[in-house]
C-alpha cells in the first residue's frame, strides 16, 4: 500500500484544496483566464437566460451562475419585468459552488452592497445627491438613495422647506411633502444597524443668516403671520415666521399679567403674530400676540369719561402722586399737582391709604392704560355745566323711579265697592 495515501477525512479536504489551487494555477499558466469567484464578491455579468423562478448569468467562469429560490423572489416585480437577456447586471456571489456544483448569485444583495458603497463614498466626499421624498415618520422625512432608505431628521430639513410646516400630527407637517424633489448630504452611515442619516440643510447653499435676510425683506410691519413657538425665555417667546425667529416680548404676550410665558404658551404651538418692528441693521423682528386680542381695559374704561366725578379708594402714595382704585382693577393717578390748591411736598400731607375720595377724571389715555384724576378740581367751575347735567340726569332718574313706585302703589290699592241703591 502506498504510504503517502491519507485515510483521514480532513487530510482529504486539504489535498482537494491543494489540487484546486494547483488547477487554478495551471489554468492561469495555460492562459485560459478563468477567474474563480469568491464568496461576498460583487461581479458584473450578462444575463444568459430568464425562466420562471430562475435567471442564468454569465460571469466569465466555466458555467453560468444562477439566481434562484429566495434570491429570485427578493427581486421586485417591476424590476424583474425590466430585466432581459443580454443585459449587464451586478451580482453578489452567495456561494461559489453549492452541493450541486452551482455558482449561486444574488441580484438584490449586489444592489444593496453597491448602495452602501455609494453612500459611504458620498459621506467621504461630502457631495450632495438628488432624490425625491418617499415618505415620513413623526421625526422627519424618508428619502431613498440607490436601494436604501435614508432618514432626514426634522432638524436637518432646510429652513426654507420648514417655513411652511404647520400642524400637530406628522401627516399635517410632512404629508404634503411626499413626491417633492430634495438634495441631501450623507452625514451618518452604519451598515450593522442599517442606519443612514441624511441632511438637506448641509446640501443647501442657503444659510440661516441668508434665510433671515430674505425673511426680513419679505415681512411687513403691521401684517399678521402664522408662526410656531421655538423657545420660551423669562423675557418673552421666540416665534419662527417663514424661517426666521422673531421675539414676542413679555409685554406683548397678553393683556393679562403673567409671570412667565409658560403659563399660557408652549414650545411647538402655532400662534398668530403681528409684526410690530423690523430692525434691518440688527436683524431683529419684533412681534406681538396681544395686539391681535381685544383689550379688556378698553371695555372696563368705557364707563368713564373726562370731567366725570367718581369715588375712588386711595391704594398707594408716591412722591409724584397717589393712586386710586375706581372699579375692579382699574386705577387712576392723582398727580401731586392735582391733590391740593396749596403746594405740598408729598401726598401724605393730604391723603392716606384707604381714604375714599370724590375725584374728577381729567384725562383718559387708552394707549397706555392711564386715567388722570384730580382732587383739587372737584369743585372747579370749569366743569359746572357737566356737573349740572349729571345732577339733572340723576334727579330725572330719581323722579322716574318715584313715579314708577307711585304707579305701582296706586295699582295695588283696593278699590271701594259702589254703594248699594
Amino acid at each position: 500500500m502506498d504510504q503517502n495515501v491519507t485515510h483521514n477525512g480532513s487530510g482529504a479536504n486539504l489535498d482537494n484544496n491543494q489540487n484546486d489551487n494547483n488547477m487554478a494555477s495551471l489554468l492561469e499558466k495555460e492562459g485560459l483566464g478563468i477567474d474563480f469567484p469568491t464568496q461576498g464578491e460583487i461581479r458584473k455579468g450578462i444575463i444568459a437566460s430568464i425562466t420562471p423562478g430562475q435567471i442564468l448569468v454569465s460571469v466569465g467562469t466555466k458555467s453560468e451562475g444562477i439566481i434562484t429560490g429566495k434570491e429570485y423572489e427578493l427581486i421586485p416585480s417591476d424590476e424583474l419585468a425590466n430585466l432581459k437577456v443580454g443585459d449587464e447586471i451586478s451580482v453578489y456571489v452567495v456561494n461559489p459552488e453549492d452541493q450541486n456544483g452551482n455558482l449561486v448569485l444574488s441580484y438584490m444583495r449586489a444592489r444593496e452592497e453597491e448602495s452602501w458603497q455609494e453612500v459611504e463614498a458620498l459621506q467621504a466626499s461630502k457631495q450632495a445627491t438628488h432624490s425625491t421624498i418617499l415618505g415620513y415618520n413623526k421625526g422627519g422625512l424618508i428619502v431613498p438613495i440607490g436601494g436604501l432608505r435614508g432618514f432626514v431628521p426634522a432638524s436637518q430639513i432646510s429652513l426654507t422647506r420648514r417655513a411652511g410646516v404647520t400642524g400637530d400630527t406628522p401627516e399635517q407637517r410632512w404629508g404634503k411633502m411626499i413626491g417633492q424633489e430634495i438634495d441631501v448630504c450623507v452625514i451618518e452611515v452604519d451598515r450593522e444597524r442599517r442606519r443612514l442619516i441624511l441632511s438637506e440643510r448641509q446640501a443647501s447653499t442657503e444659510t440661516r443668516e441668508s434665510v433671515k435676510e430674505r425673511v426680513l425683506e419679505e415681512l411687513k410691519e403691521g401684517e399678521v403671520y402664522l408662526g410656531r413657538i421655538t423657545s420660551l425665555a423669562d423675557f418673552g417667546v421666540f416665534v419662527n415666521v417663514n424661517g426666521a425667529d422673531g421675539l414676542v416680548h413679555m409685554s406683548e404676550i397678553s393683556w393679562e399679567r403673567i409671570q412667565h410665558p409658560s403659563e399660557i404658551l408652549k414650545v411647538g404651538q402655532e400662534v398668530k403674530v403681528k409684526v410690530i418692528n423690523i430692525d434691518h441693521e440688527k436683524k431683529r423682528i419684533g412681534l406681538s400676540i396681544r395686539q391681535l386680542q381685544s383689550d379688556p381695559w378698553d371695555q372696563k374704561a368705557a364707563q368713564f369719561q373726562v370731567g366725570q366725578l367718581i369715588e375712588g379708594t386711595i391704594t398707594r402714595l408716591t412722591k409724584f402722586g397717589a393712586f386710586a382704585r375706581l372699579a375692579e382693577d382699574i386705577e387712576g393717578l392723582i398727580h401731586i399737582s392735582e391733590i391740593s390748591e396749596r403746594r405740598i411736598e408729598h401726598p401724605k400731607e393730604v391723603l392716606k391709604e384707604g381714604d375714599i375720595c370724590t375725584l374728577r377724571i381729567i384725562k383718559i389715555d387708552p394707549s397706555v392704560h392711564r386715567i388722570g384724576l384730580s382732587l383739587r378740581r372737584v369743585d372747579s367751575m370749569a366743569y359746572a355745566d357737566m356737573d349740572w347735567q349729571a345732577l339733572e340726569g340723576i334727579l330725572d332718574e330719581d323722579t322716574a323711579v318715584i313715579a314708577k313706585d307711585d304707579d305701582q302703589s296706586t295699582a295695588e290699592e283696593p278699590t271701594e265697592p259702589a254703594p248699594e241703591a
